[in-house]
Order: structure tokens, then C-alpha cells, then sequence
């Protein structure tokens, strides 16, 4: 298909090239993202959402501008109603979109539409090939990538009112408002009982689960998984271990929480090569067994105590997801539409990063400095 086939921008123009190249800080973290990631490549790849891929019917926007103005809503935490109006109003943002300085930015509607591709043609599949290859380009310019893979899961609420939603269902008899929620436990935490004594509870949540595996050096989130609430994290591990492999992350050695804390766990690093620098459980080394050696020594062993000071790492990226980039609540119903959250959160984190290695360029992170 040629970019003939697309609906016309039209940023070429006299008000577009010159005034850009006047106003448009060569610093801006916009300007330096599209001097690193080649986004017109992701074309031919997500053209496939479309109908006959794209060849029939009015002509579209090119799915690569779509999917970079979906970008903006996850780097400034904006609606897609938010976005179409910044991206109206904002000259780098126009830049970015190439579109002209008196051109309409796309609608909201298109965002939505665009999006529900995502979620019911491949479920998100275009989005995982996408976040592979972001990490590929990174490795081609030069980041540096060590062998400690950092593994780990994050809550994110359903965009519903678990009380309410099951009274609807009690009295309307109307099915759950997504279905695909479930409770999970974020923690246990102390409290104290009305007689005053200490208790652990657990903290719970509805909702669904990333697990997610990040390289300890670079900072760069590798590959992911999601899952309802109620998933236990141990079980996911192996198939973080399997795909990080599976594109040639050379890993030395794996850490994780004790919830990951499974013999099955280590026995395939071990298998595989991979020291564990899995956070033990007090009773591996506590327990009235001539076996729990084997726990003593890994727990003493170098690569363990390097791999679980490494852990700090993935907490804080998940806090910068919540706290920059709405990951605390979910935007959109279901399994499907989560996924493609987490995705477009994931590389709207390693792409901050991978400008930040590149550059030296920070992200600011209101939608503000884009007027």
C-alpha cells in the first residue's frame, strides 16, 4: 500500500517546515523520540487492523500517526477527548503528528476506533511486536544491556465500583460490568483488632495484574504479561524467563519476590543456567531440615545478594507508571483492552528511558509545555 493511499497531512507546507523549525525546541522530548525511533516502520504492521488492510473505504490517517497521538495520551496521562484538544492546540504536538499548523488533529473518535482495533483484531499482538522492537532498536544504538533481569507484578483497579457493581447485579440482574475483574491481594498489612492486638490482613484489590520483566541496567522493560487479579505471580515467572530468552536477552541471573519463591521457579533457572536471586521465604532457611543447606548457600551466594539489590528497580518503574501514567485504574473493560494498557504504558516508559540513555533529554511530564 503506498502513503498516497492515506488521508493527506499536510505539515510540508509553508505553516508547517518553516514555522516548526522556529518554534519547536530542539530539545523537546517530542522532537528528540522522533529522532530515535524510525515510527513511520510500524505502518505496514498495523495496517493489518484495518479492513483489506486498509485499501478500502475513505482513506485513513497512517496507523503510525494514530498510534503516536495514542502516545501522547499516555505520556501526559490524557484522555483520548484530552488529546484531540492538546493536540489541536500544540504546535510540537503537531510537529510530532506532522500535521499542519491549521490542520485539525485527529478526533477522539478516530483514537477510540483505532484502539478498539487493537483490542479485537490481535488482542494486542501488534503492540508486544512493537515493545520487542523498541528494546531491538535500543541494543542497534548502543544502550547498554547487563544480564540481571528483574521480575515482578503490578495491580491496576477495574474501572468499576466492585459494591455497587454487584448490588446492579443482585437487583437488575445485569451480568458483572467487567467481567474479567477479579479480586486479588496487594499485600498483607498490620492492623489492630478491637481488643488492641496486632493482626496481618490482607489488602485487596479488583482488578487485574502486569507481570513484567525488566533489565536491571538499561531500565528497559523487556517483555510482560497480564492477568486477572487472582493470578499467582510464581506461575508467570517461567514464561517472563522463556521469552526474554526467546529474543536474546542473555540473562545471568533472575530476581524476584517471594512471592515468586517456588521450587519449580528454581529449578528452571538452575536448568537454564540462570543463578536465583529469587527472594526466599524464612522458613527455606529455618526449618528443622538437613536440606535447607542448599537454601543457606544460595542465600550467601554473590549473584543472589547483587540480584536482589537490583529489585528497587522495578518497584520504582511501576510507581512511575501509576503516578505519571494512570497505570493505578484501568482506562478501559476486560482482559483485551488491559493488555493493550499495559503495552502502551510499557513503551511509553522505555521510550522516556531510551531517550534519556540517548539523550540526556528528561521527560516533563504536563501536557502544558507542548502549547
Amino acid at each position: 500500500m503506498t502513503r498516497e493511499r492515506f488521508k493527506k497531512q499536510e505539515a510540508g507546507s509553508f505553516f508547517g517546515d518553516w514555522l516548526y523549525a522556529k518554534v519547536v525546541p530542539e530539545d523537546h522530548f517530542l522532537r528528540k523520540s522522533d529522532a530515535i525511533v524510525p515510527w513511520q516502520t510500524y505502518t505496514e504492521l498495523l495496517m493489518q487492523l484495518y479492513s483489506g488492510g486498509a485499501m478500502y473505504g475513505r482513506p485513513p490517517y497512517d496507523p503510525a500517526v494514530i498510534l503516536k497521538m495514542l502516545l501522547i495520551s499516555y505520556l501526559y496521562n490524557l484522555s483520548e477527548r484530552a488529546t484531540e484538544q492538546h493536540a489541536g492546540d500544540s504546535l510540537v504536538m503537531k510537529w510530532f503528528l506532522r500535521l499542519a499548523v491549521d490542520e485539525p488533529a485527529p478526533d477522539h473518535s478516530t483514537l477510540s476506533r483505532f484502539r478498539k482495533r487493537l483490542i479485537r483484531k490481535d488482542k494486542g499482538a501488534a503492540l508486544e511486536e512493537i515493545l520487542a522492537d523498541i528494546v531491538r532498536l535500543a541494543k542497534e544504538t548502543g544502550v547498554q544491556f547487563g544480564s540481571i533481569q528483574v521480575i515482578d507484578s503490578v495491580h491496576t483497579s477495574a474501572d468499576v465500583n466492585p459494591r455497587k457493581d454487584k448490588d446492579r447485579q443482585k437487583k437488575e440482574g445485569k451480568p458483572p460490568r467487567d467481567g474479567g475483574a477479579a479480586w486479588g491481594v496487594k499485600r498483607t498489612k498490620r492492623v489492630y483488632d478491637r481488643h488492641g492486638n496486632e493482626v496481618m490482613i490482607p489488602d485487596r484489590f479488583f482488578g487485574f495484574k502486569t507481570h513484567a520483566s525488566l533489565n536491571a541496567l538499561s531500565g528497559l522493560i523487556t517483555n510482560l504479561m497480564v492477568t486477572a487479579g487472582n493470578a499467582h505471580d510464581g506461575h508467570i515467572l517461567p514464561h517472563l524467563v522463556h521469552r526474554d530468552l526467546a529474543v536474546g536477552m542473555l540473562v545471568s541471573t533472575v530476581t524476584a519476590d517471594r512471592g515468586y519463591d517456588d521450587s519449580g521457579n528454581h529449578e528452571l533457572l538452575r536448568a537454564k543456567g540462570i543463578h536465583s536471586a529469587i527472594i526466599l521465604n524464612h522458613y527455606r532457611t529455618h526449618k528443622k531440615d538437613p536440606a535447607k543447606q542448599v537454601w543457606i548457600d544460595l542465600k550467601a551466594s554473590e549473584a543472589y545478594q547483587l540480584g536482589i539489590r537490583e529489585r528497587y528497580k522495578i518497584e520504582r518503574k511501576f510507581g512511575e507508571a501509576k503516578q505519571g501514567h494512570g497505570f493505578g485504574r484501568c482506562r478501559y473493560l476486560g482482559i483485551p483492552g488491559y493488555q493493550v494498557q499495559a503495552y502502551l504504558t510499557a513503551i511509553t516508559l522505555n521510550l522516556k528511558r531510551l531517550v534519556k540513555l540517548q539523550t540526556g533529554t528528561g521527560f516533563r511530564g504536563t501536557a502544558s509545555v507542548c502549547a
